[in-house]
């Protein structure tokens, strides 16, 4: 197995690990607090740097990415820095209350980040 693919993977699944330890502690913890926002930004640093090396891959082997995946990994990656930037604004600027419902977006965005997670990773067992 080529290096550059192992490198890959490993730094995907870390974004799982953190992006889902962000998520679920946020969730436990009853409000958003400075830990889950850096747990959030290492979740989105991973996939992006995983994503940015699996492309480089696909590039130099001349395989063909799945239009609705390539489409779903982008909106993943927008999606969560969309989420880490608002997170960072309700920490510092919004009320209580949106701090303890936070946790209910940070959910939606995770949902949406496992179909490209789980659709590179059927993809990968198939070939």
């Amino acid at each position: 197995m080529d290096i550059k693919l192992i490198v890959a993977i490993i730094t995907i699944t870390m974004a799982l690990v953190f992006y889902t330890i962000g998520v679920f502690s946020e969730r436990k913890s009853d409000a958003l607090k400075l830990r889950h926002l850096l747990l959030f930004g290492l979740g989105l640093v991973f996939d992006t740097t995983g994503t940015t090396i699996m492309s480089s891959i696909a590039n130099t082997s001349g395989a063909a990415t799945p239009v609705l995946h390539l489409a779903t990994g982008l909106a993943a990656i927008a999606l969560m820095a969309f989420h880490f930037l608002w997170a960072g604004y309700v920490l510092w600027l919004g009320s209580e209350k949106s701090k303890r419902n936070f946790h209910k977006f940070s959910l939606l965005v995770w949902l949406f980040w496992l179909i490209p997670y789980v659709a590179g990773l059927v993809m990968g067992m198939s070939n």
